[in-house]
């Protein structure tokens, strides 16, 4: 049964390859720069400024939390047409923020310039770009969002050789002034000429109404959307994987080598992760047209299920780790594909910048408060616990996700 009907005939991704290009460019670089160039950072800031690891952390986290707070701010924004501003003035924040940061003569005036960053992120990394190409593509976005989380995935690949080459040229603030430059110079131009081109583009098609949209009920005014069941049971459901993966990567190293892994075998396993990811992305690509977004939404999930059930009990046993790495890597690569899709499948395209912005609003402040709730899990009953916990997580988002396909379907 369809969730929902177009009013417009099916767009096609000729017009704006170009700017899906950039986009994909842009977006990487964006993702290296504020996100992954704190990671490669960090050993530094302990090193030479001898920074707590506690305090440079909470920034971090908070520049994230922060980002999910804007997130529907700026989600408004891009629903008025306002993409390309956006953009701009989100990217060279970032870069502003980025060259003063090298300045901060102590901690705490370095922790508030980081938490700042989160202003930018909000403004240049996935979410944006998705509402955006949503509201251009309608329903080709799929593919267009595949493309460019598939070269989004080389963002950490690209971050830490880069800055860890800077970094022994000239120290870390040589690497934040070279970033402050890449964003200047070559992201910002870039998301600003895709942004352009996208917005052209969303101007010349109507708008997708679902027959379950809220907006065939009470109109399209994004807080009637959000009133809706399904709609915060899917962002239920996603942030409930997204929390448990965020678990397991920032404790990885330290859990696998309470279950009897050597350094090397943890090191190799979180590594392995990648790849799988962008492996997901492309059978995604390949199946994008056989295979529903809630159907592949619902195998992502099953296989985050059963990679947290293989690393509960692998205890040593190496096959089982193997397993936990090529599930966990295929079941979360999809995510960040199948996040908007379905939303958009669910909820239509009124309003949408605003309804991804609240879900991702919970989204992220699930996977950045994920890594201190598995510390606390850990203290009290060992990672044992904690990946419990996480299983528990995947299967009640499999009932989450029941609950908001079903509601849709009822409705249609």
């Amino acid at each position: 049964m369809s969730l929902g009907k177009a009013i417009r005939p099916a767009s096609s991704l000729a017009g704006p390859r170009r700017a899906i290009a950039a986009l994909s460019i842009s977006t990487t670089l964006n993702w290296a720069c504020l996100y992954y160039a704190f990671a490669a950072l960090l050993p530094e800031w302990e090193a030479v400024e001898n920074w707590p690891k506690t305090g440079l952390t909470a920034a971090f986290a908070g520049a994230v939390l922060l980002s999910a707070l804007a997130a529907p701010v700026v989600g408004r924004r891009i629903d008025r047409g306002q993409g390309p501003r956006v953009f701009v003035l989100a990217g060279l924040f970032g870069a502003v923020i980025l060259s003063l940061i090298p300045f901060a003569p102590i901690f705490p005036v370095f922790a508030g310039l980081w938490l700042c960053l989160g202003l930018a992120m909000a403004g240049t990394l996935y979410e944006p770009c998705f509402a955006l190409l949503t509201r251009a593509l309608g329903a080709d976005a799929r593919r267009a969002i595949t493309l460019v989380t598939l070269v989004g995935g080389f963002a950490g690949t690209l971050a830490f050789p880069l800055i860890h080459w800077l970094s022994g040229i000239g120290g870390w603030r040589l690497a934040c002034w070279s970033l402050a430059a890449i964003l200047f110079f070559v992201a910002l131009p870039l998301h600003y000429y895709a942004a352009r081109r996208l917005e052209a583009a969303a101007r010349r098609r109507p708008v997708f109404v679902p027959t379950t949209s809220a907006s065939t009920k009470g109109g399209t005014n994004p807080e009637a959307v959000r009133t809706k069941g399904a709609f915060w049971a899917l962002s239920a459901a996603f942030a409930l994987v997204g929390a448990g993966h965020g678990l397991i990567i920032n404790h990885a190293l330290p859990m696998l080598s309470d279950f009897g892994f050597s350094s090397a075998e943890a090191i190799a396993t979180v590594s392995a992760i990648g790849p799988m990811q962008v492996l997901a992305r492309l059978l995604l690509l390949g199946t994008e047209r056989r295979l529903p977004a809630s159907s592949a939404t619902l195998l992502s999930f099953v296989a985050l299920t059963l990679a947290a059930t293989c690393l509960l009990f692998s205890a040593g046993f190496l096959p089982l780790l193997v397993l936990f790495a090529a599930l966990q890597g295929f079941g979360y690569g999809a995510i960040s594909i199948l996040r908007p899709v379905l939303l958009r499948e669910t909820m239509g395209e009124a309003g949408f910048g605003a309804i991804s912005g609240t879900m991702a609003a919970v989204y992220v402040s699930a996977v950045a408060l994920a890594p201190f709730a598995g510390s606390l899990l850990w203290r009290v009953g060992g990672y044992s616990l904690a990946l419990g916990a996480v299983l528990l997580a995947c299967l009640a988002a499999m009932v989450c996700l029941k609950a908001a396909t079903g509601r849709s379907a009822s409705v249609s």
